[in-house]
C-alpha cells in the first residue's frame, strides 16, 4: 500500500513561523533618590555622583545618591514624620507604608553611600517630592524610582564616599547638565530647577507633580 503523507496541507503555499519568544518583563522596583540641593554665590548645586563602568545600571552616568527600597526601611525609625504635602504627592503611586519606605530608603542610602545623614534616627519633616519616573519595560533593570528634594542645611557629617559613587560633590546645575546625563537625569534637573524658582506657597499648592513612563512625561 503506497504511504500517505499525513502532513497538514498548505495549499497558498505560505511559509509559516515559529512563534519568537520574549524575555518576561523585568518587575520595577521601588526606590528612591535624594537631590541635596544648596544655593551658593554662583548659583544652584547639588549632591551628585559617577556611578563607576563596571555598575550594571547606568554606568558613567553622573547620578543623585539613591537606591531600591529594602524590606527593613519599611520599620526603620525616624524622628520626625514626611510633610504632609510629601505624602499627599507620593500617594499617588504608594501606600503609606511604601511612601515612609521611601523616604527611609533615600535616608539610608544618602549615609551608605556618602557618610552624610539625616540624622540618628533620621528627620524626615526637609523632603520634598520632585518627580517620579519609571525605567522603560525593555530594560533588564528597572526601577519606579521617586525623586526627593532636601535642603543641604538639613544633612550633617563628613562627605565621604563608599566607592559607589565616584567624583562625589556638589556640582553647579550648568556644570552637570554639561556631562553626558542620562536622559531622565537631565530631564529631573530642569524640573527641579523650576521647583526651587517657585515660591514656597506655590510648590506647597501644587497639585500634580511629573511622572515619566514608557518614555512619556506626563503629570499625577
Amino acid at each position: 500500500m503506497a504511504h500517505r503523507d499525513r502532513r497538514p496541507s498548505n495549499p497558498a503555499g505560505l511559509a509559516t513561523e515559529l512563534p519568537v519568544a520574549h524575555p518576561p518583563t523585568a518587575q520595577a522596583r521601588d526606590a528612591a533618590s535624594l537631590i541635596i540641593w544648596r544655593q551658593t554665590p554662583s548659583g544652584i548645586s547639588m549632591l551628585m555622583g559617577l556611578r563607576g563602568a563596571k555598575h550594571r545600571f547606568m554606568p558613567n552616568r553622573l547620578v543623585f545618591p539613591g537606591g531600591a527600597v529594602d524590606r527593613a526601611d519599611f520599620h526603620a525609625p525616624f524622628a520626625t514624620p514626611l510633610p504632609a504635602d510629601t505624602l499627599r504627592h507620593l500617594a499617588k503611586s504608594a501606600t503609606p507604608e511604601l511612601a515612609q519606605g521611601l523616604a527611609l530608603a533615600a535616608a539610608r542610602e544618602l549615609e551608605e553611600e556618602t557618610s552624610l545623614t539625616l540624622g540618628c534616627p533620621p528627620r524626615l519633616d526637609g523632603l520634598y517630592y520632585l518627580c517620579r519616573a519609571v525605567t522603560p519595560s525593555s530594560n533588564p533593570i528597572r526601577f519606579n524610582a521617586r525623586f526627593l528634594v532636601v535642603d543641604a542645611c538639613r544633612v550633617s557629617g563628613v562627605l565621604a564616599g563608599s566607592g559607589e559613587l565616584e567624583q562625589l560633590r556638589y556640582y553647579g546645575l550648568d556644570e552637570a547638565l554639561a556631562f553626558e546625563l542620562a536622559w531622565v537625569t537631565r530631564k529631573v534637573l530642569g524640573y527641579l530647577k523650576l521647583w526651587l524658582a517657585m515660591p514656597q506657597p506655590e510648590r506647597l499648592a501644587r497639585s500634580h507633580t511629573p511622572v515619566c513612563e514608557s518614555r512619556t512625561w506626563t503629570v499625577e
